[in-house]
């Protein structure tokens, strides 16, 4: 397996994203194709009971490691509906003449659907106008080619992604800032308006969907419901009759939080739970969550009070535990630095999936510091007779 690894990552943000980079396959007479269409498929798996996208880089592909077209041919008839059905998009990243021939040479064998969901995309900076630029882990022959590609324009100016400048938040941001400001601007309430409203909406409406958190919504409807709260306005999940809008917008506030719910000092203990025996792992999860800060603690208690609820209906809506830990794992933990990667996808998944099963026994017994009685001396009356008469009731 390790030979076909560095063409194909994975990153979790959101929307499962695939990348294959044609340029990090060995030579044909080191590769094995059809075991490279298994590790394909093996890969797929894991998310395509998902939405997904897939990225392809194919600068790199030469004689010396192509496929050929029969080969092809059986890895599209191997794809079977599931492959195809959730795959979202399919981005082509420096597309040749030798994409679109065998384009052409498939089309019969494709549906007019699955064709739709096909971008060419000529540059770098074009793919930054659909995807987090930031995220993106490209090889550097790809970046290389793309600069040389931008410097060949005759006399064009390259294309550029628009930055705007940085500027303060709103007073009534609730996206891509900390839960400390949320906090400050919401009268010091401890759960976030965007975290109680979609929680709430999806007790009374979402329990029994099934897939619920699995599905996506339209980006574009999911940026304006963003807006609407961004400015402060009221939002009406009612009016959108999609009760995955309100999902996906929970999983999106998560994720665009700047310093994860569970903080980026637990990443690097998460990702040493393999080691932990398995009969010592939910002990362990429980000293994990109560080292949080309290305003940490306090929203992910009652985050993950509410997924306990959702596991307990999964009968119904095909969501236990372990499935809930693929979606919300990596919304809950991720480094400081650079993206998930697949081997740190199992000891996230594991953690999160006890946090829910488990959520009793882990959330069961810690008193936040907010709510702990501290005691001055001397007593005060009313704290000394409250006290006195306890006593004489023991």
């Amino acid at each position: 397996i390790s030979i076909y690894r560095p063409a194909l990552t994975t990153i979790l943000y959101g929307r499962k994203l695939i990348i294959f980079s044609s340029c990090c396959l060995p030579p044909s007479h080191q590769l094995n194709h059809r075991r490279l269409l298994e590790y394909l498929k093996f890969t797929l798996d894991q998310y395509v009971e998902m939405d997904y996208i897939l990225v392809y880089f194919h600068y790199g592909l030469r004689s010396s490691n192509k496929p050929s077209l029969k080969w092809l041919r059986e890895a599209y008839s191997e794809f079977d509906r599931k492959y195809k059905k959730n795959m979202k998009t399919l981005y082509v990243v420096h597309p040749t003449n030798f994409i679109r021939i065998v384009w052409n040479i498939f089309k019969p064998l494709i549906s007019h659907k699955f064709g739709k969901k096909l971008t060419y995309v000529n540059y770098l900076s074009e793919l930054g106008e659909h995807l987090n630029y930031e995220q993106l882990i490209i090889p550097p022959d790809v970046l290389r080619h793309d600069e040389k590609l931008r410097a060949a324009q005759k006399g064009e100016p390259p294309p550029s992604v628009k930055t705007p400048p940085a500027r303060p938040p709103l007073p009534t941001q609730q996206f891509g800032v900390s839960l400390q400001y949320i906090r400050e601007k919401n009268r010091e309430a401890m759960i976030p308006p965007v975290i109680t409203q979609t929680v709430t909406y999806l007790k009374e409406k979402g329990l029994m969907t099934e897939g619920i958190f699995r599905r996506s919504a339209r980006v574009q409807l999911i940026k304006d419901v963003q807006k609407l709260y961004n400015l402060g306005k009221a939002v009406n999940f009612d009016e959108f009759g999609d009760v995955h809008v309100p999902a996906v917008i929970l999983k999106t506030f998560l994720r665009e939080l700047p310093e994860p719910l569970l903080t980026f000092r637990v990443y690097n203990q998460v990702q040493d739970f393999l080691n932990v025996e398995s009969s010592l792992r939910i002990t362990r999860c429980k000293q994990l969550v109560e080292s949080l800060p309290e305003h940490n603690y306090i929203v992910a208690k009652y985050l993950l009070s509410f997924l306990h609820m959702v596991s307990q209906q999964s009968i119904v809506n095909k969501m236990s535990a372990s499935n809930l830990a693929c979606v919300f794992g990596v919304n809950l933990v991720w480094p400081r630095h650079g993206s998930i990667s697949l081997s740190a996808l199992t000891p996230i998944n594991i953690f999160t999936d006890i946090l829910i099963e488990h959520f009793h026994t882990v959330f069961g017994s810690r008193c936040p510091p907010a709510q702990v009685m501290t005691l001055t001396f001397p007593l005060t009356p009313p704290i000394w007779t409250f006290l006195h008469e306890k006593t004489k009731q023991i």
